[in-house]
């Protein structure tokens, strides 16, 4: 049987385990039921499965069951049915007390799955309860002498039911000398009062009884009584008594002030004033006066000031009762104060050392010793410090202990130990002192510098004013005082042909990096060179690390014009056929920059012009076209200046001049524009691709128009037209050819040239290319050559 209630136990336990841990899974539908107190056990409560929406089957192949919030069994669930019945008698007095309404909550527990239903039974009162008196006989004393109207209070009945069902009323038996009155009450709650109607007379009624009856509001209504006894008060013939004399309470230290100790009641058989008692201290001393004080009508003795057991251990009071009429009695009152944990223990430091070495051990730190003014376990004392410190505790004699260090330190683990000494007593509850103690390690140089990277990069713009501050290296060293302070130097550098001495000095308490000189990015883009680091210690230690200067670009170079040449010689002129369509290529100003990056950026614009507006510059490319129709009454020269800028801050600009001869009488090859090709050689290259590319062309086409010629003048003879074909008189241009983007010309061209004669007018007939165009990569010419090859043929331009 034993075996046997131990798994129910435990199979209750886990049950309830489960239902905890299942709540918050549980659905927040619940179902209310209510039944009255008191059903019989059996009687129906609802049904379960039809609530829930479970099957008979379901509830048994799930083991649904009941589990309530107590752990008691009040409903039980018929798995056939699925009713919910009672199990036990219900007594919501018991339950609930006053509590209204009386909520009972039960979980409905299924498995495979888990599932819980909430389920709460309001339990509702039924009037089965009377009203009863806790006292069966009130005592009232009334002197004979007191006025009609008097009112005196009495015990009031109580009704463990609530609502309606509660108390209601009180009456009492019919007489000649009192009635009931009920006052209004801010709790809701019924006091009965006795009023007396009629006087009394002692010498014909000493005593009076009446029945005293409480009714409640139920229904039918219950009642209960009690009696009332009234004495009628005499003379005072009797003194005040003590039941005993000697009276003996034992009061903790820390009881606080204002707090009830005893009450001393004496008794005086006498009625009315003569039976009335007042209480006072005689005989009392001051530290009792100041201590305790007693209320001289009740006799309570009450604590006015604060105990110390360790000041004063016991208290020995004289009291008086006196009478109305004058008479008294004596008793004494001994109170015995019992000692508390109140006081912590104190901790006294005889000797202190606050800096240890780092590499010492078994060093003496403290001495000290400890103390606690209680008695008995309050008294009795541990002491100890925090775990995991190379410290320890060591006792010597009474209760004096030594904090030593068990091992040498490491400064640089920990520089500092904050030591807490904790002393605690052995009373309940258990007080505790602690002692704070910061134990310094001093430092031997046993740390090398180090920086804080291993290289660094700085970045310095060209044209830098000398002595400016580049940069700066750090290094740290783990010790402390003049073992961790630190000194920079510049190390010989790796190069040979490196001038670091002129280059770059270094700031030796700061490490701060200075630039000697002016930098040119053109002549030197980057260095690097090592700097060390060196404490003060004995003997110093030292590390280096390594740094990279890298030299930014400065838009310190303008733009060269490559083509055409500005060095003073004769000028380039270009010739274009008046019958020129709008976008035509005249040429192309080519320029590069010495700098890098977007300073090395060129744009292009039309400066100055003879005639605005009748060419444009190609912002990007440089090309120079022309912007509209060229008609008879442009002039026939035109010069043109045009600006290359880069994009530097600030930009720097050149200018190219450009001559434009306007050739009469030319009609305007339809050759489809070149399609320009991304600049992709160096600056030099670029120049020498230029002339030689002139050059060829230039010799092609004089080559071309010298055959030309030749032909005509052979057919001179047999030719049979009237009009006969020329070389025109007067300038002639001595290339009509596009500049591609790389500055090269792209192709050429050779042109039959026919001049009618006997007509007023001049025509040209313009042929096809007859020389395909083709890369020339002879770098011995130059632009000079060209000009003379040019003029050789009569075709200089002024």
């Amino acid at each position: 049987m034993e075996i046997r209630g131990s798994l129910d136990l435990r199979k209750r336990q886990v049950l309830i385990f489960l239902v905890l841990l299942g709540l918050s899974r549980a659905d927040t539908e619940s179902a209310h039921y209510s039944v009255a107190e008191e059903t019989e056990i059996g009687s129906f409560v609802a049904n379960l499965a039809r609530d829930l929406g479970l099957g008979m089957e379901e509830l048994s192949s799930r083991e649904a069951r009941v589990v309530s919030d107590d752990n008691k069994k009040y409903l039980h669930l018929d798995l056939l049915t699925g009713d919910l019945l009672l199990n036990e008698k219900l007594d919501r007095d018991e339950l609930c007390g006053s509590t209204e309404p009386c909520v009972l909550n039960f979980q409905v527990v299924l498995e495979n799955p888990l599932q819980f239903f909430r389920v709460e039974l309001h339990v509702k009162d039924i009037n089965d309860h009377s009203p009863t008196f806790l006292d069966k006989e009130i005592l009232i004393k009334i002197s004979e002498g007191t006025t009609i109207g008097t009112t005196f209070l009495m015990e009031s009945a109580q009704d463990l039911d609530v609502g309606s069902n509660s108390l209601q009323n009180y009456t009492i038996s019919p007489n000649s000398h009192f009635y009931i009155k009920i006052p209004d009450s801010s709790d809701r709650k019924i006091y009965p009062e006795l009023v007396l109607d009629r006087a009394l007379d002692y010498e014909q009624e000493a005593e009076i009884r009446l029945t005293l009856t409480a009714l409640d509001g139920g229904s039918p209504p219950k009642s209960g009584t009690t009696l009332v006894l009234i004495k009628v008060l005499d003379i005072n013939d009797n003194a005040p008594e003590f039941p005993q004399s000697l009276y003996e309470v034992q009061v903790p230290e820390d009881r606080p002030i204002g707090s009830w100790i005893v009450t001393i009641s004496a008794k005086d058989l006498d009625a009315g004033n003569f039976g009335k008692i007042s209480y006072t201290f005689f005989h009392a001393s001051e530290d009792i006066r100041k201590t305790f004080e007693i209320n001289p009508i009740s006799g309570e003795v009450n604590l006015r000031s604060p105990l110390d057991f360790e000041v004063i251990q016991s208290y020995t009071i004289n009291i008086q009762a006196t009478d109305g009429g004058g008479l008294s009695g004596k008793c004494t009152l001994l109170v015995k104060v019992m000692d508390i944990n109140d006081n912590p223990p104190e901790v006294t430091i005889s000797s202190i050392t606050k800096r240890i070495p780092e590499n010492a051990s078994e060093t003496l730190v403290a001495l000290f010793s400890v103390v606690d003014q209680d008695s008995g376990d309050n008294g009795r004392m541990t002491c100890s410090i925090q775990d995991n410190l190379p410290f320890f505790l060591k006792p010597t004699f009474k209760n004096f202990f030594t904090l030593v260090s068990e091992k040498a330190l490491d400064r640089e683990s920990q520089a500092e130990y904050n030591i807490t000494i904790t002393v605690t007593d052995l009373g309940s509850p258990r007080l505790k002192t602690q002692y704070n103690i910061t134990v310094l390690v001093s430092d031997v140089n046993d740390n090398a510098p180090a920086f804080t990277r291993t290289s660094y990069t700085l970045f310095v713009r060209e044209n830098n004013s000398p002595a400016l501050h580049i940069g700066s290296v750090s290094a740290t060293d783990r010790d402390s005082g003049t073992n961790a302070q630190v000194t920079y130097s510049l190390l010989p550098p790796q190069d040979p042909h490196l001038p670091l001495a002129s280059l770059v000095s270094i700031n030796t308490d700061n490490g701060h990096l200075f630039a000697l000189r002016s930098l040119d990015y053109e002549a030197l883009q980057e260095f690097e060179f090592r700097v060390g680091a060196t404490d003060r210690g004995s003997p110093g230690l030292s590390s280096e690390a390594l740094v990279r200067v890298l030299v930014l670009d400065a838009n310190d170079n303008s733009p060269f014009v490559l083509y055409p040449l500005q060095n003073g010689s004769a000028p380039c002129t270009e010739l274009v056929p008046r019958a020129a369509e709008p976008g035509y290529l005249v040429t192309k100003v080519v320029a590069v920059d010495g700098d890098s990056g977007q300073n090395a950026w060129l744009s292009y614009q039309l400066l100055k012009a003879t005639e605005p507006g009748l060419f444009g510059v190609w912002a990007h490319n440089g090309e120079v076209r022309t912007a509209r129709l060229l008609s008879e009454r442009d002039a026939a020269k035109h010069r043109l200046v045009v600006l290359v800028k880069d994009n530097g801050e600030p930009p720097l600009s050149a200018t190219a001049t450009l001559h434009v001869l306007l050739v009469d009488g030319f009609s305007q090859p339809y050759l489809p524009l070149p399609e320009a090709a991304p600049a992709q050689a160096q600056a030099d290259s670029l120049t020498v691709y230029l002339v030689v590319a002139l050059a060829s062309v230039s010799s092609l086409f004089l080559l071309s128009v010298l055959l030309f010629v030749v032909v005509r003048l052979c057919r001179r003879s047999t030719a049979t037209s009237v009009g006969r074909c020329s070389v025109p008189e007067g300038p002639f241009p001595g290339h009509l050819v596009d500049v591609s983007g790389t500055g090269t010309l792209s192709q050429s061209y050779q042109y039959q040239v026919c001049l009618t004669g006997g007509s007023g007018t001049n025509e040209f007939k313009f042929l096809k290319p007859i020389i395909p165009s083709f890369q020339v990569h002879d770098t011995g010419k130059n632009m000079g050559e060209i000009e003379n090859f040019r003029n050789s043929f009569g075709f200089n331009i002024e």
